[in-house]
């Protein structure tokens, strides 16, 4: 089958955590519409080129085939729907939009200690 790799997941290389993360999104994502992309990569810098640099390692990024970065927590229900089993999350997600942010900002701000208790992976690249 031919790919259809429109959206790209631009994530923090540098956070084992959101390597993993990138990594199980990719194995997820049957229909292959997925790329990763180091957000400090070449590539990553030049998708984010409108998002200012201060803001660009605060989440994950999800840019669309037409080019718009959605982010973070208004990413989540985008990316869980383009994944194998992902479309009653992404409901829950878009239904409680709330939730969807607390639960994002506590992975968020803990993502270095779940990194630490052995989440590590290699940069998906």
């Amino acid at each position: 089958m031919e790919s259809r790799r429109g959206h790209a997941l631009l994530y923090d290389a540098d956070c084992g955590f959101c390597t993993l993360a990138a990594k199980v999104a990719l194995r997820l994502d049957e229909d292959d519409r997925l790329r990763a992309v180091a957000i400090g990569s070449e590539e990553g810098q030049r998708l984010l080129t409108e998002l200012p640099e201060d803001l660009r390692l605060d989440s994950f990024h999800l840019v669309t085939p037409g080019g718009q970065v959605i982010s973070g927590p208004d990413a989540a229900p985008i990316l869980a729907r383009l994944l194998r089993g992902g479309h009653v999350p992404s409901r829950a997600m878009r239904r409680f939009p709330r939730q969807t942010a607390a639960a994002y900002g506590f992975v968020s701000r803990h993502r270095a200690t779940l990194g630490r208790l052995g989440l590590r992976a290699r940069s998906v690249d």
